[in-house]
């Protein structure tokens, strides 16, 4: 018989997927920066009242480590179990 590679590592290149993951962590912690610049910034840096600020501020913290756990979950924790 041939011995062929698994249908994982035939369908997803490694150095592309390396580098996507990556690229969404750094996505996430950007995400989660914005969002507690927009938390913990003064009124004068950014021209949005207090409160809109603070909503946006932390759906932008959410939303980082929401995108944050969903890709260690797909994507770290199936390379470690490899």
């Amino acid at each position: 018989m041939i011995d062929r590679p698994p249908t994982n590592e035939r369908l997803r290149p490694r150095g592309n997927r390396n580098f996507s993951q990556y690229f969404v962590l750094v996505m996430a912690v950007v995400y989660i920066g914005l969002g507690l610049y927009l938390l913990l910034s003064s009124v004068t840096i950014f021209t949005l009242p207090p409160t809109p600020r603070r909503i946006l501020g932390a759906l932008f913290v959410f939303y980082g480590i929401v995108r944050f756990v969903r890709t260690y979950r797909q994507h770290l924790r199936q390379s470690n179990d490899e």
